[in-house]
């Protein structure tokens, strides 16, 4: 007869999922509501307001998709395509190749821009590529994970709204946890998710278009057949499941029976996005800020060297050049087997070359920063790392009790 698991509590500090809050998971465990009922709808209702602030927007259009991030950024793609459409796909890491692959999924012409992974764009190569291929669609990371780069989004962004060119941007590494200024950079469709560092469960993707994608999708609208045969489009978006013009309305006063709602995450996500409100956006910004400092500097103290450019390096990531001798792999299981931590490996060409620390929401707080160091230590230590025992974790120490 199968017995009930038993979970080992873990320190998890990698790009995600990151350790839900708390108050996050009681929330989840409340009853059971119906889609429909008035109490869930203005949970609803108070989570589109909510997510304007993260994403820092004023856009109408504001809500949650069932499934993990690139729910959203399917849903998102799959709107703005139609076949044979030009996609640019500017790629300075794994996830932009992501959404490469979504677009070409969805029958779009994709051009990929691509350069060494050590580094974002320059922002007038991302324009001198648009003006040569003349996209109906840019679609960027604003922080790829698997090198911890973030990319200067403003200047494209302009350039794409003075040329009518729709801008979509993952903003799923770096929503919660630095600024994602969508209204400013004149991103028209921005997609994030619940499992970094808003520090809920994985299993949401958050999105927030503008009026000019709103006009674009309506376009495209199709009612399902089992709700009536009398809005039919040629132009229907080729998924059901992710169809915005559909989800749309799902959140909207119309309240279309679209799909039966995860309640229970929206639930999670509300008490997510109310905490992070609570904290203050800023402080949150300046928490992952602090912690970032810490861990980085305090692995700097140990001998140990970031990888990439510290100059567009995201506070949600820290991307560690594993040394010469030490493997790697080794390391992060004795981490995870004696310690309970958790960190991450990289992608592609980095894949046995980097660690990656996530510090990422729930889990970017002092407690965990001081005891990874200090385990962290230990371990490199007993794998013949030779550095001054104690130099990253005293660091800390000393830069928190200041």
């Amino acid at each position: 007869m199968y017995q009930q698991p038993v979970f080992t509590k873990r320190t998890i500090m990698t790009p995600g999922p990151v350790e839900a809050h708390p108050s996050v998971l009681r929330q989840m465990g409340q009853t059971i509501l119906g889609q429909f009922d008035p109490e869930f709808l203005q949970i609803m209702d108070e989570v589109k307001e909510m997510l304007r602030v993260p994403f820092q927007t004023k856009n109408e259009q504001a809500f949650a998709i069932d499934g993990t991030s690139r729910s959203g950024l399917e849903t998102g793609l799959f709107a703005l395509i139609e076949p044979g459409d030009k996609v640019l796909v500017p790629c300075y890491g794994r996830f932009a190749y992501l959404l490469g692959e979504i677009c070409e999924r969805a029958h779009a012409d994709v051009v990929y821009l691509e350069k060494d992974w050590e580094a974002p764009f320059a922002e007038a190569d991302v324009i001198a590529a648009i003006k040569e291929h003349q996209p109906k669609i840019v679609a960027m990371v604003h922080g790829e994970t698997a090198n911890a780069q973030m990319q200067p989004l403003a200047e494209i962004g302009q350039f794409c709204r003075e040329n009518d060119i729709f801008f979509v941007v993952d903003m799923v590494a770096t929503f919660g946890g630095t600024e994602t200024k969508v209204d400013e950079w004149q991103i028209d469709l921005a997609v994030a998710g619940t499992q970094k560092c808003l520090s809920v469960p994985s299993g949401l993707s958050l999105i927030t278009y503008n009026d000019r994608v709103q006009k674009y999708v309506a376009g495209r609208y199709q009612k399902e057949l089992g709700l009536g045969a009398d809005a039919r489009n040629d132009r229907h978006i080729q998924s059901n499941y992710l169809d915005l013009s559909q989800l749309e309305k799902y959140w909207g006063p119309e309240r279309l029976n679209h799909h039966t709602e995860a309640t229970t995450m929206i639930y999670g996500l509300h008490e997510g996005l109310r905490l992070l409100l609570q904290e203050g956006i800023e402080n949150a910004y300046a928490r992952h800020q602090e912690n970032n400092r810490i861990l980085t500097e305090g692995m700097k103290k140990m001998g140990l060297k970031m990888f990439g450019n510290e100059g567009t390096k995201t506070p949600t990531v820290i991307p560690v050049l594993i040394p010469e001798g030490i493997d790697g792999e080794k390391v992060r299981a004795l981490l995870l087997d004696h310690y309970k931590i958790e960190i991450a490996s990289s992608f592609g060409d980095l894949k046995g070359k980097i660690w990656r620390v996530g510090n990422m929401g729930y889990s970017s707080r002092k407690e965990n920063v001081l005891s990874f160091l200090s385990a962290f230590e230990t371990v490199l230590k007993n794998q013949g790392y030779q550095f001054e025992v104690g130099a990253g974790s005293s660091y800390a120490l000393s830069e928190y009790a200041k």
